[in-house]
């Protein structure tokens, strides 16, 4: 599944993080799964959550630099290899990965979110290959 993920660019200063987990907690915002990336002066906040477009808006209401960029959800057997084996498939039809990172919400099954360079050939290909997208 295609999904717009939520990317905030922060100061690297004490507090920034708390006042984006603050804003979109009194927002109702809940986050599903995220990511920091930093260099010594900023980072970047990833986030999956289930109304990206609310969270923009309020999150650049209070003056946050924001967007969205599409990824793709994949859903894997949270077992040892399942990742390798999806990440095998991909390399062997260069699909380049900008990034990746995963989430487990029970023991069963576990989210790996993926920016590729081409959305649209990475879903088809993971869907060629019988490993379904997110739902």
């Amino acid at each position: 599944m295609i999904a717009k993920q939520v990317s905030v660019f922060l100061e690297n200063t004490s507090g920034r993080l708390n006042e984006v987990t603050n804003i979109l907690g009194e927002a109702g915002i809940n986050i599903s799964a995220f990511s920091i990336a930093d260099t010594s002066d900023f980072g970047v906040l990833r986030m999956i959550v289930p109304d990206p477009d609310k969270a923009v808006t309020v999150l650049k209401a209070n003056g946050f630099s924001v967007q969205t960029t599409p990824v793709v959800l994949l859903t894997t057997p949270n077992q040892p290899g399942s990742l390798a084996k999806a990440l095998k498939i991909l390399s062997e039809e260069h699909i380049f990965i900008e990034y990746l990172y995963a989430f487990s919400m029970n023991e069963d099954s576990a989210v790996v979110v993926i920016r590729p360079s081409d959305i649209e050939r990475c879903v088809g290909v993971l869907n060629h290959f019988f490993i379904q997208p997110e739902k």
